[in-house]
């Protein structure tokens, strides 16, 4: 769920009681499983051959600005849990620097961000 510009919330079915729920976000980090289940972001975001998401070395930042990548979706040679954590960590840094370097843009574009004081 968005308002085109930036995920403000998403819907969760129980698949117990098929009851539905829209939980209001302002991000989300999604956990793929064990192949590199990247399919639905190949339209916009560049993969390699095997459908892992192409970051800049030794980072997370991918081919979109503001959007980054880590864990199995981006770690061919890893793939483990721990592994994964730690990029999450360096995926959260490197969001909230961007988020900084462009606060001033980001905020006049009228999006869900709040300034970051």
């Amino acid at each position: 769920m968005g308002d085109g510009k930036v995920v403000t919330g998403i819907l969760i079915q129980d698949k117990l009681t098929e009851k539905n729920k829209v939980y209001e976000i302002q991000g989300l980090f999604i956990a793929i499983g064990h192949q590199p289940n990247t399919d639905m972001f190949k339209p916009v975001i560049l993969t390699d051959e095997l459908g892992y998401i192409i970051t800049k070395p030794f980072s997370t930042v991918t081919n979109i600005d503001g959007v980054f990548c880590c864990g199995d979706a981006q770690d061919k040679i890893f793939r483990q849990a721990v592994t994964a954590a730690g990029a999450g960590c360096m995926t959260a840094l490197e969001a909230e620097r961007y988020f900084v370097a462009n606060q001033d843009r980001l905020v006049s574009q009228d999006t869900a961000l709040m300034p970051l004081n």
